[in-house]
Parts: structure tokens; sequence; C-alpha cells
């Protein structure tokens, strides 16, 4: 067989031979597959049935073209390294110096000290051996900032690098302490005089996204805070170009790659804009960490994925620097396992995956620049509400936790329907997994001196679900469900495992009546299980058949409450389970049945 040559030419226009493929075929044959679901639409109306809504309202269209690219320019950083940064936050000097020099030796590049858990008066010591002129340090110590940043500076040496961590709004988005620039200021032009590596203040978005917010708010919140300081610094007598270059911009990264990887480039144009209209640079300095909102205690393995996933979001949106978190770091203090795994999740991305080598890696995707353009507008937009408020200060008494409470509201209920599912805890938990435990110490989101009760809240997408599954352990014995299984074990593997799965995000376990559709077999198998709830798990066509018998054997059997996998009403059932139903509801009202006091 003779093949013919190949000319360059023929290989120009990959597509070239192949039709033209349309907007309107690509409808026709998506409302083909919608219609085998139940769905009963015109092919005109399939993309807009598939679209979803961010929680800033933001759609996310199922087709992208040529169309929907933006004509804004898109500010990029340039490509190589970024940044390594681990936080570092055990009281104990010694231990902190030790993980501290084990990181530097291991590919970390620059430390990032908790000083709301280090006293700030043992920074010689915990610093000991560390070149600062060539490992960038940055400080947070909430109310003591001060107090920190002059015992740094008495060590800091020629060309050292870092940040100071002044950030008063964060503070008081934190605590709700009183928002003062006052110290910032002061040290920023300190800075800028006679320290011009090191930045003073850090505009920190986490705080925001800790209480639930979603990504337009966070960027929204950060450009408010942001020009909040120019206003102060340029007004303290520095330059546009000096204040610009005091400023350090904190954002969470999370498992949604594609958002993370859009408010990146989002942050950069909205701070070139703003920088356009005062007369600044242009170029924004990014510190992305892992989010603290996205880790779980319980399946803490699973963490490990979460924030791979984070960090390849945040290094192709073009993140300075990043911080992975350790995946046991809401549990307590990493251990030194821990810490390696998160530096060596940057390692492997950076040197084997060769993320950092392009410079925005993600640039000219239709769906990529059209999200990253469509959420700076939403972010411009509150931005904007937010100084009509009076700025960033005013505007944290009432209009921003009152704008995050509504976002958080909505997301605690995609969470309690599982429509935001948990890997490892809504959904697919471990009821004989082995707790782990740490030593007792300052989670990421209790940065900034975050106290209980005061300023904004700080959540967990998980808590509620492991709140269950805690009580749940507390227990004398597991609570435990009964799986009426009605029919052979094809018609009803598939409900059984969905029950079993839901009733295990709560710490409840389940034990199966096996196959059959005799009702007085199946409540016999209920009596000797010696639980007052039961679920019925079968296909529609036997429920038809069966349920109201099976419900009514197992009524007689002692049922107190009886589930059933699926929809549909049926004589006997108390509710049913579904995808999308309230799983923290069935978790609670059976809790109540079974006398679990909560």
């Amino acid at each position: 067989m003779t093949v013919p040559p190949v000319e360059l030419d023929d290989l120009a226009d990959p597509a070239a031979g192949f039709p033209q493929a349309t907007r309107e075929q690509w409808r026709t044959l998506a409302a083909e597959v919608l219609r085998r679901s139940g769905w009963d639409g015109s092919p005109g109306e399939a993309e807009a049935a598939l679209t979803t809504t961010t929680y800033d309202g933001v759609a996310v269209a199922p087709l992208y073209d040529a169309a929907d690219l933006p004509a804004a320019p898109r500010p990029t950083r340039a490509p190589g390294p970024w940044d390594v940064r681990q936080r570092h936050a055990d009281p104990d000097p010694a231990v902190t110096r030790e993980a501290i020099h084990a990181d530097l030796e291991n590919g970390v590049t620059s430390l990032w000290l908790d000083l709301n858990a280090i006293d700030p008066a043992a920074l010689p010591a915990v610093l000991d051996g560390v070149l600062l002129d060539l490992a960038p340090v940055v400080l947070d110590a909430g109310p003591r900032t001060a107090e920190a940043a002059e015992a740094f500076l008495r060590l800091a040496v020629e060309g050292a690098a870092g940040n100071l961590g002044a950030d008063p709004i964060g503070l008081a988005a934190r605590t709700g302490a009183t928002v003062d620039t006052g110290a910032a200021v002061a040290l920023a032009r300190r800075c800028a005089v006679d320290h011009p590596g090191l930045r003073a203040i850090t505009v920190d978005a986490l705080p925001y996204h800790d209480a639930g917010g979603a990504d337009a708010e966070e960027l929204g919140c950060s450009v408010a805070t942001g020009v909040a300081y120019l206003r102060a610094l340029t007004g303290a007598g520095l330059t546009a170009e000096q204040a610009f270059g005091q400023l350090e911009f904190r954002y969470a990264a999370t498992a949604d790659q594609f958002l993370t990887i859009a408010k990146l480039r989002a942050a950069r144009r909205l701070w070139a804009r703003v920088a356009e209209v005062v007369g600044g640079p242009g170029a924004q300095l990014q510190h992305a960490v892992t989010s603290s909102a996205m880790m779980t205690v319980r399946d803490p393995w699973v963490n490990m994925l979460r924030t791979t996933v984070a960090c390849f979001a945040a290094g192709v949106g073009g993140a300075d620097a990043v911080t992975v978190q350790p995946f046991d770091a809401c549990l307590g203090l990493p251990d030194a396992f821990a810490r390696r795994i998160a530096r060596n999740t940057q390692a492997l991305l950076v040197e084997e995956a060769n993320v950092a080598r392009v410079a925005d890696p993600a640039g000219g995707s239709w769906y990529v620049e059209r999200l990253s353009d469509d959420l700076a507008a939403r972010a411009w937009e509150w931005f904007r509400e937010i100084e009509r408020a009076g700025g960033m200060a005013a505007a944290l008494e009432r209009l921003v936790p009152e704008r995050l409470a509504a976002t958080r509201a909505g997301r605690a209920d995609n969470l309690a329907h599982r429509r935001d599912p948990i890997t490892g805890v809504s959904e697919f938990p471990d009821l004989k997994e082995r707790p782990v435990s740490r030593r007792p110490g300052p989670g990421l989101a209790a940065t900034s001196g975050g106290a209980p009760g005061r300023g904004l809240p700080v959540t967990r997408y998980a808590e509620e679900f492991e709140a269950l599954r805690d009580l749940a352990d507390a227990q004398p014995s597991r609570p435990t469900v009964f799986l009426a299984t009605i029919g052979p074990v094809a018609a009803h593997t598939a409900r059984a495992a969905f029950a079993a799965n839901l009733f295990a995000a709560g710490g409840v376990a389940t034990v199966t009546s096996g196959p059959g559709t005799d009702p007085a077999a199946i409540a016999a198998a209920f009596r000797d299980c010696g639980t007052p709830v039961a679920c019925l798990c079968s296909s529609d066509r036997l429920y038809g058949e069966h349920a109201a018998a099976v419900a009514a054997a197992l009524r007689e059997a002692g049922a107190r409450t009886i589930w059933l996998a699926g929809k549909g009403e049926y004589e006997g059932v108390d509710a049913t389970l579904y995808a999308g139903c309230d799983a923290l509801g069935v978790l609670r009202a059976t809790f109540d049945e079974l006398g679990v006091d909560r």
C-alpha cells in the first residue's frame, strides 16, 4: 500500500474537508438529547435550558464561539515560575523555624507568617538563618501589625522583600474593629523611602470569600479596599506610582477551576481600569490562596485534590504568588507530611506540568474570555455600589454584610440539597474512615485575628453535614435506617445506593432487606434491624405493584417513618428522596425520629 505524500499546506487547517458546523445544528442535537429526559422545548430554547448561573448572577452557557470574545484588552503576568508561598502559624518558635528551613530547602520561595499565632517578639528566633534578601517574608498580624512590622524592620537587611501585611479594612471585616488607616499609611511611607523591596499593605479579599461571598463580590470588595488605600496614601503625600507599589492583593482559589482562572484575570482587568483613571501603573500583584471554605474535616485526604485543582487554576489565572493549604489545615496545625505534599503540589505544576511557562494560557478561550469579562463587569457594578455607599469602610457597616448574607443563604440551600456536592462529605462519604487529629492551632480563616461573633462570619461549606456526622459518631450505637429493597437486585441497586449515600452523609448506616417482593419477609428483616425508620428502594414499576403493601407491612412491624427513594405518591409513604431533595432536612428528620438529640 502506497501512502500519498502530505503537503504542509494540507495541515494548515485541521478542519479542512469537514462540513462546517453551525450553532443551530448544535441546538437541534442538544434539544433531541434533552427531550429524552422529558424536556419539551424547541431547539431555540435548548441553549437557555442548559445555561447555569453563578452566585453573582453571571450566566455560564453550554456553548461559546468567537462571537463571545470581548473586545477589552487582557492584562497578563509575564511567563515564569510563580512565587511558592508557604504559611506558618505554629506558636512554638523552634518548630516554626525548623518548618521554615525545611520549606526553603525544598522548593518554597517565600514565607507567610501568621503573627496572630506567633508572638511578634519571637521573629528573630523564627527567622534565624533565613536570608531575608533572598526569601521574601509576608506578615499577617491583624491588630498587632505595627508591633510585628517594627520587629521585622529591625531584622530587615538591604534588599529585604515581602509585605508588612497592614490591612485595617480587612481587619475590620474580620473583627468588627474600627477602620484606622494611620498606621498603614505610616508604614507605607517608610517602605517607599527606606525599604524599596517591601510593600506595606495587603488588600485581603479572603474575609469576603470566607463569609460565603461569591467571586464578583470578592473582587468588588477588593477593588473598593484598594481604592480606599490609594486615597489614604496619596492624601498622605505619596505619588500615585508609590501608592500603587505599596499594595498586594490576596484572593481565594477554589476547586472551581474556570471561575478561579476568570476571577484572577478579571481582577487584573479591574485594577488596570482603576490605574487608568488614577494615573498609576496598572499591574496588580496577586497572592492566591487555596480556599479555606472548601476544605473538609471529614475525609480530609480529598483536600489534596481540591487544592491541586485550585493551585492549577491560580497558576493558569496568572497569580504572582500561590499558597497551597496543607490538606489537614482545618484540623489544626499541619504535620510535616501535609506541608510536604502542599509544596510538592506546586513543584509538580511548575516543574513537571510546566504550567508557568506560558503567559495567560487560558487567553483566547471563548469561554474563559467571556466569563472573565462578565465577572469583571459584575464586580465593577458591585464596586460602584460600595462607592455610592461611602466607600469600603462605610459599606462594612451594613451593605457588605447584608449582600454576603444573601449569597451565603443561597449557597447553604444548594449545599443542603447537594446541588453543590462535597466529595467525601455530602457525596460518597466513608462511614469507616479513621479520624485524623492534629495539634490545635489557628485555621487559615482565623488569620488577621478574627473573633467569633464579631465582624463577618467564617464559614466552611461542609460544616453542617460534618456536624451531623459528629453527632452520629457520638451515639452509643450508630443510627441506622432500614432499606426495603423490593424486587431483584437490578431493580433496586441504583436507588438503594443513592439512599445509602444520602444517609451516610449524616453518619447514618443502612441495612438492606435483600431481594424479594414478599411484604412479610421484608417486615421480618425490618424487625431484626431494630430501627423505626425505613426507606423503600426499587423501580417505578415495582413501586406501583408493591410499595403500598410493603409500606403497610412495615407500619405493622413498627416503622414510624417510611421514605421512598424516587418520586411519586404511594399509600403509606411519608416522603420521597430524590436528586435535589433537601438532604440536610431528611437527615435532621431522621435524627429526630431515631431519638438523637440535636
